[in-house]
């Protein structure tokens, strides 16, 4: 590939970097107003006597919005859009699918000035097209498992409340002031829907729709039947907590005991194309037929689909519940 292609496609990659972040807004502002518009709803619902969990974020009405207004009808669209709430991204749906396609045309472009093969182009833009959507899922998964490596002593520290004697509001209050984030945040957000007027049962439930977390059902669940049935909540809060620390620990040992098997699928799944790649630098043109030759073509797909399944296979052996 020479010089002139090189540059294009670097600066082709670099504008769109550039415009999708000048048309993101300010972090701060962006999560003052997911607050403010999330509470907002939450006291109209309320008020309409509307029991449905609103999960709606308020984002500036640029192109990246209006794409997003377009897009909202159909499934994926929503799934994504529950993605992004739950990890709290600043992104928007529309931003996200602008992202994947920026990603895929710099990709397939790419792609096809080395290889010059179409088949190479189109796999090369289906790959990058998920990154976005992969990213999106990183950032959920971290902020998920920092929320349930917290919630145990969140939990703790409510049972000591109510033991001294303080409402279960204010416990939440201590919950926000003094445990870490993502924590911190969605129960700050609870007592100040609380304190704006919407009621105790629909805040808990509203932050069970934010974070996709089985713990925090289960505590959820906990105080909302203590509530409806009465009974000791500090010895049911000390049961939860007991029983989610074990549950962590269980889940930790089962994620030791099973990295021997993941460490394979990621390297039998990026082997080939990790030493297809490196050759092909060492020696330029050595798999063209590969991707010219009908035969080679062929074989290349054949590959590509049983490193996925077998990709697939081992993520389905090393995927324990607990």
């Amino acid at each position: 590939m020479n010089l002139p292609a090189i540059t294009f496609v670097l600066a082709l990659t670099l504008s769109l970097t550039i415009l999708l972040l000048a048309t993101r807004p300010a972090g701060p502002s962006k999560s003052a107003r997911q607050r403010l518009t999330s509470i907002r709803h939450s006291v109209n619902a309320q008020k309409a006597g509307v029991r449905d969990i609103e999960l709606e974020q308020n984002h500036e009405r640029d192109y990246a919005a209006r794409l997003g207004d377009l897009l909202a009808r159909y499934e994926f669209a929503k799934k994504l859009k529950l993605l992004i709430v739950h990890a709290n991204s600043s992104a928007t749906v529309g931003s996200t699918v602008l992202a994947s396609i920026g990603s895929a045309l710099a990709a397939a472009l790419a792609a096809f000035l080395y290889f010059r093969s179409l088949p190479a182009a189109a796999a090369a833009a289906v790959v990058a097209s998920s990154i976005p959507y992969l990213l999106l899922r990183r950032k959920r998964s971290k902020r998920l498992k920092a929320f349930n490596d917290a919630l145990p002593g969140a939990i703790e520290l409510m049972a000591r409340a109510l033991r001294a004697g303080h409402a279960i509001g204010t416990s939440i209050e201590l919950i926000a002031d003094q445990s870490p984030q993502p924590l911190a945040g969605e129960f700050a957000q609870v007592y100040q829907q609380q304190r704006v007027g919407l009621q105790f049962r629909d805040a808990l439930l509203q932050m069970g729709a934010r974070v996709p977390s089985r713990d925090l059902q289960f505590l959820i669940t906990a105080i909302l039947v203590q509530k409806e049935t009465g009974g000791d909540l500090t010895e049911i809060l000390d049961r939860a907590s007991h029983v989610i620390r074990e549950r962590i620990r269980i889940e930790g040992e089962v994620r030791t005991h099973s990295a021997q098997g993941r460490l394979t699928g990621w390297i039998l799944g990026l082997l080939p194309v990790v030493m297809l790649v490196l050759i092909n630098i060492v020696s330029p043109g050595y798999s063209t037929v590969l991707f010219h030759d009908p035969t080679g073509q062929k074989l290349l797909a054949a590959g590509s689909v049983l490193i996925v399944i077998g990709g697939l296979v081992i993520r389905k052996i090393v995927d324990v519940q607990v």
